[in-house]
C-alpha cells in the first residue's frame, strides 16, 4: 500500500466527552486519532467506491 498524501485539512466538531472517549480508545490501540480517522475514510470510500477508487477517480479527470 502506498503512503497518502496527507497535505489536506478536515475539521470536524465532536462532543467532548466522545472526543475523550475516542482518544483514550486510540490510545489502546496504539494508534494516533488522525491515523484512526484517515483509517475509517480510507474504509468508507473503498466500502463506496472499490479499493481501485483512485484509478478510477483519474480517469475522470482525463
Amino acid at each position: 500500500m502506498t503512503k497518502e498524501n496527507r497535505t489536506a485539512r478536515l475539521t470536524l466538531l465532536i462532543d467532548p466527552d466522545k472526543k475523550a472517549v475516542f482518544e483514550e480508545l486510540c490510545k489502546q490501540d496504539d494508534v494516533t486519532p488522525s491515523q484512526k480517522v484517515r483509517q475509517f475514510i480510507r474504509e468508507y470510500v473503498e466500502q463506496k467506491l472499490g479499493e481501485d477508487w483512485r484509478e478510477q477517480r483519474n480517469k475522470n479527470l482525463d
